[in-house]
Order: C-alpha cells, then structure tokens, then sequence
C-alpha cells in the first residue's frame, strides 16, 4: 500500500508542477497582451519636432480609443501602422515590431480575414527576416484583396528575398499597373538593378524620389538609394550632391551621413568618415552603421577599435535570435549578417554555420549564395567557391563587390581568363568596391 502512494509522489508532483507552469505560461501571456509601448523620443533634428509632435498625438489618441474599446479593430490596425512607420525612423525595429505584433494579432483574433491586419503581419514577418512565412501571409492578405497595390509590393519583396526573380517581376509589374508612385517605382528599380540595368535602375528610383513628398522618410530614403546606385556606378559626385540634397530636406536623416561616410572613404579622408559614421550610429539603431564605421577603422590602422566593434555585433546579433527564439513577436534571423562579420574576424567556421542556416532556409536568392560562396573561398575551398557564385550571378547582376569577389574566386578555381575578364572590366571603373577587396584583385590580376 506504501509503495502505490509512494508511486503517485512522482505523478502528484508533475501534476502540480505542470499546473504551476500553465498559470506562468498564462501569466506571461496577458503580460504580453497588456504590455504598454509607449513611443521613443527621436533623436537629433526630429527631437521636438512638429513630425514627433503628430506622431505623439496620434499615439495617445489611439490609445484612448483601444484603451477603452476592446473590439476596435481600426484603431488598433492604426497603432500598429504608426508603430511600423516609427520603427522606419528610429531603427529601433525589435521594439517597434513587437509592439506593432502584439495589435496586429488582437485584430486577427477578432477579424482572422482582416486585409491590413494581414498586410502589416506580412511586413513583419519580412521586417525579422521570416521571409517564406511573410511571402506566405502577403498572398493570403492579396487573396482577400487582389487589387490593392501595396500588397503587391510585399509579395515583389518576398519572392526577391527567396529567389523567385522572376515571380517578382510579375509582382511589382502588377502593382505598378495599379498605382506608379515611390513604392511601387523603387521596387522596379531595385528589380532592374539586381538584373544588371543600372541605368534603368537610375531612371526608376528618380521616378521613386520625384514622387514622394520632399522631406518626408519614404522619400530621402529613395534619394538615398539612388546615391548608393551611383556609387555603385562610379558616379561619385552625383551620390555625394544626392546625400547633400537629402539632409538639406531632412536633418540629421542618418542614412545619408552614412552615404557622405562612404564618400569621405573613398576619397581615404578617415577622420571625416569616421565621424560621419558615428553621427549616424548615434542617430538611429542600424547595425549597418557599426559595421560600416569597423570598416573604416580597420582602413585607418585602428583594429583594435574594428575588433571591439565586431566582437560587440557578434554578441547584440546573437543575443537578440536568442531572445527571438523565446518571443514570436521578436524573432529576427540574423544570420547572413552575422556570417559576414564572423568573416572579418577570421572566425571561418561560424561563418560557414550561419551561412547554412541562411542558405537553408532560401537557397535561391543570389546574396545568399554570394555570402556561400565567399565563406569557402576564405575556407580555401575554391570548388564549392565557384558553384555558388556562378548561381550568384544568375541575374546577371552587375553589383561591383559581386563582380569582383567572381572574378577572384574563378581566379583560384583555375579559369584565369575569365577571372581576368572580370577583374580587368571591373577594376576599370571607379566603383564602390572595398580597398582592401580591390587591392586583393589588383594583386591577383597582375599574376594572371
């Protein structure tokens, strides 16, 4: 009789441990429901800005209204729209996402049909680089919907981060169709580029940038990416007066100090590209900026700063797939952009598990298999190098870094004459290509 009680100690004991793990788990939940995301202050020109002001006053509008109407889907599609435009200007992405998450699923508990709900998940999705999942609820939300440009827009997005180039064509072809303006005129300019068509690339994003109203976020940064087409291009002067214009419409938009960093450069003025970089870096969260200034310290004998700054990025990156892992509404995959940092710190074998899990999970989009092939050929693998860079190419990309980077790999992998094809064409022009990539072609090339 002893022994039976003694046998339910064990199953007693998970009960009543199970019990207390659901009244946490449910405890956790309405947290997560009830959680409050107020608006962070901008910084720089925006700080007190007739911009933040609105913003503000919009937020506490709608939270008075979600506050006291529970079944208020509108307002609360609003909020997170609001949310999402601030994520925009801030750079502060996970908090933003989540905060914008957490009212686009009370919508879709209360309308699962809800065509901006469904939208906004979309961008979400896309926003943490869930990229298969975001392409699926754009076309769910295009179902609801197929005449609505934006979604169009969405859907362009998610089949050109999994490789489907041509469904993407199809894509912004159709939402062009239904409304030209900045949006749809940048994602046929981003299109035109990745196949190699700088000029119609060029045409298309100053279409994007004439069509949106000056000042405004949407806009500079379309005049930002038109800079970084003609750095592209070697057109340094026309990226450097874009960049200018852009700060003349919008103060302290960090995204074009950045773009003047690269101009300080290139021109190998340091200490004016570092301070830009800092600028930018104290602007807005993008860790975009960290690496570019790592780069730059690196150029200017400073590694032991270049360091510091890789070794930081390798633990914020990781940390926050760590806390993604625990929190659906925050989970960022991170990993291409690790592997390239993992890269300049020699750390070969990191870099190749995060470029697996990347290439894993979209094993047709070209930068993916650009970062592959990169990865091997520091590992010295020159074979596995080639197969991937040929499929990098596919687009017939002409992105300098790109050529270059093929032509090295096909130099190691035995076709000297293409590799010198490639390297002399693009070593020709004065493009955006790294110095020190650029002085690894230059070398090769001599001894070809």
């Amino acid at each position: 009789m002893k022994k039976r009680y003694l046998n339910l100690v064990p199953i007693v004991f998970f009960v009543l441990a199970a019990g207390f793990i659901v009244v946490k788990y449910k405890k956790s939940e309405r947290e997560k429901t009830a959680s409050f995301y107020p608006l962070h202050d901008c910084k720089g020109a925006l700080a007190g800005s007739e911009e933040q002001k609105q913003a503000k006053d919009q937020f506490a509008k709608l939270m008075k209204i979600t506050g006291t109407n529970p079944d208020d889907t509108k307002s609360r599609v609003s909020l997170a729209a609001l949310y999402l435009q601030e994520a925009r200007v801030t750079g502060e992405y996970t908090y933003y996402d989540m905060a914008a998450m957490k009212y686009v699923n009370e919508v879709l508990a209360i309308e699962p049909g809800n065509f901006e709900a469904l939208t906004f998940k979309a961008m979400l999705y896309l926003s943490q680089h869930h990229f298969a999942e975001g392409l699926k609820m754009a076309e769910k939300a295009r179902d609801a919907n197929p005449y609505n440009a934006f979604v169009h827009g969405i859907i362009t997005d998610g089949h050109v981060e999994m490789g489907n180039y041509k469904a993407a064509v199809e894509s912004a072809d159709k939402m062009i169709s239904i409304r030209p303006d900045i949006r749809s005129y940048s994602r046929v300019s981003y299109l035109r580029e990745i196949h190699g068509d700088y000029p119609g690339a060029i045409e298309a994003m100053k279409m994007a940038v004439d069509a949106g109203p000056v000042g405004e976020e949407s806009t500079e940064w379309a005049r930002v990416q038109l800079g970084h087409l003609y750095e592209n291009t070697g057109d340094w002067k026309s990226a450097e007066m874009n960049y200018i214009i852009s700060l003349e419409n919008r103060p302290g938009y960090a995204y074009a100090i950045a773009g003047l960093a690269r101009i300080a450069k290139a021109k190998r003025e340091y200490t004016k590209a570092i301070a830009y970089c800092l600028q930018a870096d104290s602007l807005v969260k993008d860790y975009s900026f960290k690496e570019q200034l790592a780069d730059i310290y690196v150029l200017a004998g400073q590694k032991d700063k270049a360091n510091e700054i890789n070794t930081w990025l390798i633990s914020a990156m990781s940390e926050e797939a760590k806390a993604g892992e625990k929190d659906d509404n925050i989970g960022h995959y991170a990993d291409r952009e690790l592997t390239h940092i993992f890269l300049k710190t020699g750390d070969y074998d990191n870099a190749l598990k995060h470029a697996m899990a990347e290439y894993n999970r979209r094993p047709d989009n070209i930068d993916v298999n650009e970062t592959m092939a990169w990865v091997y050929y520091h590992k010295e693998e020159y074979d596995k190098a080639l197969s991937f860079i040929e499929t990098a190419l596919k687009t017939n990309s002409k992105n300098p870094t790109l050529l270059c980077r093929a032509g090295l790999i096909y130099a190691k992998a035995g076709d000297n004459a293409k590799a010198k094809e490639m390297l002399t064409a693009i070593l020709q022009k004065d493009t955006s290509i790294d110095e020190l990539l650029k002085a690894e072609a230059i070398t090769i090339l001599k001894n070809l």
